[in-house]
């Protein structure tokens, strides 16, 4: 990963880290120009249930992905209420665990108050996993992860056959094994995949996996195929997690006097949308820079209720009007993904990859493919741009993708 960009952006809006600590965060909340730190700082964000276990997370989830995750930038996290952290066995160049580990070095005491995440790519099944765990572990410098995915589940990086996984006997006696060690609290896996509400239904007709991560936007109709496989995870118990959610709001105004009303800026209205819908427990964010960090933290303290549907809708019509490299989620793109070889959504999430986050590793990820999921040249893409109930530009978005990966 390229930590040149993401380093700027968390430089635009800090002082020196180590000068900043030492002030404490009211000071870094000054710096970010947003409304000053709750006055005490070791109070958690708000938090929900996940689900069946019964386990609290704060609303708030610090992705692992961004150059900026160090014990320093972990510091001002925990400072501004943050408990759930997220990592995974390849983000930052397979760094990001260790910078947790470093942190966590630092400050064994606050283990149990935090949640930690981690992920790992059982290419060869789930029973893969039970030699992973130790792995994980090890990086992180922690003798049990709160939840442990599956890495981005989906047919074209696990075969046809992990459709299945959510509801098989053997996935099951791995989760039980497990979590029977000691070093597991909770199983499930990630998905941004085309395929995500069959994975879902899956999951919820096994039903014995404890949470799931999955992309998610306030923008689905009720009663489609993804709302309908939400509510059967939510109905089992299952806890979910919101991911990819302020992907496409990179270009949006940050602010509209609907909102203003409110106090909120654009991205927090969003935010506020996706906590709307009761059975989001988390939304993991990619959070940038310490003005990003207060603006999210803001957000959780002062939601209070569900968003007005015709809020919702402004926000949809905002984010209409912006540069998309990502639909946020239509039945066209899904029906669309699930029939094609072509990885359109990977493509489009890679893209979006390099060009936000400056990741030099998403050329690698395009490679990774198999030669007919990044072959595009027989594809109307024309089309499926026009069906996205997004519009989003796939002609144009596979011809950056050619500029910067082929």
């Amino acid at each position: 990963m390229d930590s040149s960009t993401s380093r700027r952006n968390f430089l635009k809006t800090a002082i020196t880290l180590p000068a900043a600590l030492a002030v404490g965060p009211s000071l870094l909340a000054a710096s970010a120009d947003t409304a000053p730190a709750p006055a005490d700082s070791s109070v958690p964000l708000p938090m929900r249930t996940l689900g069946r276990s019964g386990r609290k997370v704060t609303m708030v989830s610090l992705g692992g992905m961004m150059a900026a995750y160090s014990p320093d930038y972990l510091d001002i996290a925990w400072s501004m209420g943050i408990r759930y952290f997220d990592t995974a066995d390849c983000y930052i160049n397979g760094q990001s665990e260790h910078r947790l580990g470093a942190w966590l070095a630092k400050y064994p005491e606050r283990r149990k108050e935090v949640f930690i995440v981690s992920k790992d790519h059982p290419h060869q099944g789930p029973q893969q996993l039970l030699q992973m765990i130790d792995t994980r572990l090890a990086a992180i410098g922690t003798d049990h992860l709160d939840l442990f995915l599956i890495h981005g589940i989906s047919p074209r990086e696990y075969g046809d056959a992990s459709l299945d996984w959510p509801k098989s006997d053997d996935f099951k006696r791995v989760v039980d094994q497990l979590k029977s060690s000691g070093k597991v609290k909770m199983v499930g896996f990630s998905c941004h995949d085309d395929w995500r509400a069959a994975y879902l239904m899956s999951a919820a007709q096994g039903g014995f996996l404890d949470a799931i991560m999955v992309k998610y936007t306030p923008f689905f109709t009720k009663g489609d195929v993804f709302d309908k496989a939400l509510d059967a995870c939510h109905q089992a118990g299952i806890g979910l997690i919101a991911m990819k959610t302020m992907r496409n709001t990179h270009d949006v105004p940050t602010r509209v006097p609907e909102f203003d009303k409110m106090g909120l800026e654009v991205h927090q209205a969003l935010l506020h949308a996706v906590w709307s819908d009761e059975r989001i427990s988390a939304v993991c964010n990619m959070i940038d820079n310490v003005n990003q960090m207060q603006s999210s933290t803001d957000a959780a303290r002062s939601y209070k209720e569900p968003l007005h549907a015709s809020h919702v809708e402004t926000l949809r019509q905002l984010i209409l009007a912006g540069r998309r490299t990502m639909c946020p989620g239509c039945p066209a793109c899904d029906s669309f993904g699930a029939t094609s070889a072509l990885a359109f959504q990977d493509i489009a999430r890679f893209v979006t990859y390099y060009e936000q986050d400056g990741n030099r590793g998403a050329r690698d990820m395009f490679h990774a493919l198999a030669p007919a999921h990044r072959d595009f040249t027989s594809v109307d893409l024309a089309a499926l741009r026009d069906r996205c109930a997004f519009g989003t530009d796939y002609p144009e978005i596979m011809k950056r993708a050619a500029r910067y990966f082929v």
